[in-house]
């Protein structure tokens, strides 16, 4: 029996070989060979392992081979192959419904979203565009005083954040519903409900999507395109996030490589980007008042764009 070490570098010079795409979890063929191994071996690959020279069973060895010839062939993200994800070190269950999690975000609510609300505990927050609910459920856990609602379009993507929730027994503080952005959104409380709005909402714009790496064909299209530049919902979330809510409340939003093509586009709008101290960029945040002095700009930049209601 061969050890763990030979068998993550074996599948680390494997994926190297056949040219796989880093992006969903991990950014290297040996993070993603120690993830592949250790899942196998029922490890927990978010924790230290020591134990490199720990022979492998031949049923154990079987499982690793098997995995991997299904992630060179199919090129489908080792999350769908294995069902799940972690995320803020939380594990969620995954598939081609929903898009990996890999935000940035993580760092951001694992720090409260200090210092962006200044001491602040919000109370209610919405998680917009929730996919798995990955960052809905972090929130909770991570700000134990908060209520989340986690609301996306997709059908699939919702029962899967369903379960996700029943998952980590948080049903009485994250509600799950179904709304095009804010449109169907029941208020929680009366008047304007959120304290902080969150999303990582699609931003890919439509040729970009089409020239990725194979591996993100496998993800939903839904959860990536936004238009031709990447803009369409971010802006309607700009536009439209005010109305949801309360004085002082916050959004951070997600957009990614669409940064530079936002900030071009409301050029007059001061936005504020966050560095991450563990890598990341593309996110910003602006209060509500900052919102709705800014809705003006946004909707001439949406009104130059007359699709997008």
């Amino acid at each position: 029996m061969e050890s763990v070490e030979i068998w993550v570098r074996r599948c680390a010079a494997r994926m190297d070989e056949a040219g796989l795409y880093f992006g969903h979890g991990t950014d290297n063929a040996w993070d993603e060979a120690s993830w592949l191994v250790l899942h196998a071996l029922g490890e927990d690959p978010t924790r230290p392992y020591g134990d490199w020279s720990r022979p492998v069973p031949d049923d154990r060895a079987a499982a690793i081979r098997l995995l991997l010839e299904r992630r060179i062939g199919t090129r489908q993200p080792l999350a769908y192959l294995l069902g799940e994800a972690w995320f803020c070190g939380l594990l969620f269950e995954v598939g081609p419904g929903v898009l990996v999690p890999r935000s940035p975000l993580a760092e951001l609510i694992q720090d409260g979203f200090q210092p962006w609300l200044g001491g602040r505990e919000p109370r209610h927050a919405l998680d917009l565009c929730t996919g798995s609910g990955c960052i809905a459920i972090a929130m909770a856990h991570h700000l134990p005083g908060v209520q989340v609602d986690a609301s996306d379009l997709s059908e699939e993507a919702l029962a899967v954040a369903h379960r996700n929730v029943a998952r980590h027994g948080l049903g009485e503080r994250v509600r799950v519903l179904r709304s095009d952005l804010f449109d169907a959104l029941p208020p929680r409380t009366a008047g304007a409900p959120y304290d902080l709005v969150v999303s990582n909402p699609p931003y890919v714009p439509t040729a970009r999507v089409e020239a990725l790496p194979e591996e993100y064909a496998h993800e939903p299209s839904m959860g990536l395109v936004s238009g031709e530049d990447g803009l369409d919902i971010p802006l309607r979330i700009l536009r439209d996030a005010p109305a949801a809510m309360s004085p002082g409340g916050l959004l951070v939003c997600e957009v990614g490589e669409s940064e530079g093509r936002l900030q071009a586009v409301l050029e007059s709008v001061p936005f504020t980007w966050i560095e991450f101290e563990h890598g990341g960029s593309g996110v910003f945040t602006m209060d509500r008042e900052q919102l709705e002095a800014a809705r003006p700009h946004v909707d001439a930049a949406l009104e130059q764009r007359g699709h997008v209601v």
